[in-house]
C-alpha cells in the first residue's frame, strides 16, 4: 500500500504536538502493515461514503480513503476533524 498525504492532512499534521507526530508515524506504519491492528481502532465513518477513521491516541484521529493500492490520508486532529473528514 502507498500512503498519499492530502494538503489538508499535511497542514493539520504541521500543527500537531511533537509527541503526536511521532505517534502518528507509528500508527501509519501499523496501518500499512495491518489495517486491523487493534490500536488503530479502524472503523468506517457513519454518514460519509468510503471514508474511514483510525486512532493515533484516544484524543487524536485521522481519516482516510482506500483506493486500489493507495491509502489517502485526508485529515488528522482531535475529534473535531470528524465533523469535516
Amino acid at each position: 500500500m502507498n500512503i498519499i498525504r492530502t494538503d489538508p492532512f499535511k497542514k493539520d499534521f504541521k500543527r500537531l504536538p511533537k509527541e503526536i507526530k511521532r505517534k502518528t508515524e507509528q500508527s501509519l506504519r501499523f496501518l500499512i502493515e495491518n489495517i486491523q491492528h487493534p490500536s488503530l481502532r479502524v472503523k468506517k465513518m457513519e454518514g460519509v461514503r468510503d471514508i474511514w477513521e483510525a486512532s493515533v491516541t484516544m484524543q487524536y484521529r485521522f481519516t482516510f480513503e482506500i483506493r486500489e493500492d493507495d491509502i489517502i490520508l485526508r485529515r488528522i486532529g482531535t475529534h473535531d476533524i470528524l465533523k469535516r473528514p
